[in-house]
């Protein structure tokens, strides 16, 4: 087990490398120079060239791409040309925000959908399974931004008044010090990613359910509950666990839209705004940072799915 987790960190390690050298070459690509984007068509050269120097984009490419991977493991960031403060402060208060909303989601959405998942497969061909396929494929087909503006028009404008539409917390204070306005971006990212939880949940757990084990297990006179929660659930959970990866992961890019929507301060915003105002030092440790989010989820998810699978638990350890 130790030797599969080392290869996998190993590997990790080499995706992280790649992507961060196609962050780094894709910033370059961007058009139009960084420092005239910045000071605007009437900065003077002298002004234009002490902001190139500031940012070191004077310096050859492969130096500038050493000196930001080596800040990268040491935690510095570097600094926005933007705001001239470290990028880790611009984006500490952005990424917690990010976490809050993302873990909200998550808590919400992974349980239902199992749960869901599990009640429809055996419920099969019934009236459940039918209404909780039916409105899993329609939210599936939903684009992001379709389900939240939904929502707004529901709940906050002209339905029912209950939740505010746009994130307000006032300067200064954290956005969860205010949890009504999270009620609308959270119940957008659940309702975006609960779908392919359920879907993949109700196909597994049949092929468990119709399986050879749980057959005997049945004939062998186990409890039902027993067969379900300690024979069918578990193997099931294998694959699930890698469509949650994907879409926990796909919440670290997605939740961008979301966040504009509904002007959610979070790292969705800030890449927004550092984008328009070409930022790169700001877009770099953004995309980094999605990536390694990207890495590191679907790292977990080979892990859980390895010890919820006893045949995979035993191959590993082999």
């Amino acid at each position: 087990m130790a030797k599969m987790i080392f290869r996998r960190l190993l590997v990790s390690v080499v995706i992280l490398f790649a992507a961060s050298m196609l962050v780094f070459v894709a910033t370059l690509l961007l058009p139009g120079d960084p420092a005239q984007a910045i000071l605007g068509q009437q900065a003077t050269p002298a002004r234009l060239d002490a902001l190139r120097e500031q940012m070191s984009l004077n310096d050859p490419v492969w130096q500038r791409y050493l000196n930001w991977i080596g800040g990268l493991f040491v935690g510095d960031l570097g600094y926005s040309a933007a705001t001239g403060g470290p990028v880790s402060e611009l984006l500490g208060e952005r990424i917690q925000a990010s976490l809050v909303l993302m873990g909200l989601a998550s808590l919400v959405s992974i349980p239902v959908g199992i749960i869901v998942g599990t009640f429809s497969a055996l419920r099969r061909g019934r009236p459940l399974d039918h209404v909780a396929t039916g409105f899993s494929l329609v939210l599936a087909a939903l684009p992001e931004f379709v389900v939240g503006i939904a929502l707004i028009t529901l709940l906050s404008t002209s339905v029912l008044k209950i939740f505010p539409s746009v994130t307000m917390a006032p300067p200064g204070e954290a956005v969860w010090a205010y949890p009504i306005q999270l009620v609308l971006p959270t119940l957008t990212l659940a309702l975006v990613v609960t779908p392919y939880i359920v879907r993949m949940m109700r196909a597994t757990m049949l092929e468990v359910l119709d399986s050879g084990f749980v057959e005997m297990a049945r004939l062998k006179g186990v409890p039902e509950r027993d067969v379900i929660l300690k024979h069918a659930v578990p193997h099931a959970l294998a694959p699930v666990a890698q469509v949650i990866a994907i879409q926990l992961a796909w919440m670290a890019g997605g939740v961008v839209v979301i966040e504009f929507l509904f002007r959610y301060p979070g790292i969705g915003s800030a890449l927004v705004d550092a984008v328009t105002n070409r930022d790169v030092q700001v877009v770099q440790a953004l995309s980094i940072l999605i990536a390694a989010a990207y890495i590191v989820v679907n790292l977990l998810a080979d892990l859980v799915g390895i010890l919820t699978n006893p045949k995979l638990r035993t191959e590993a350890v082999r």
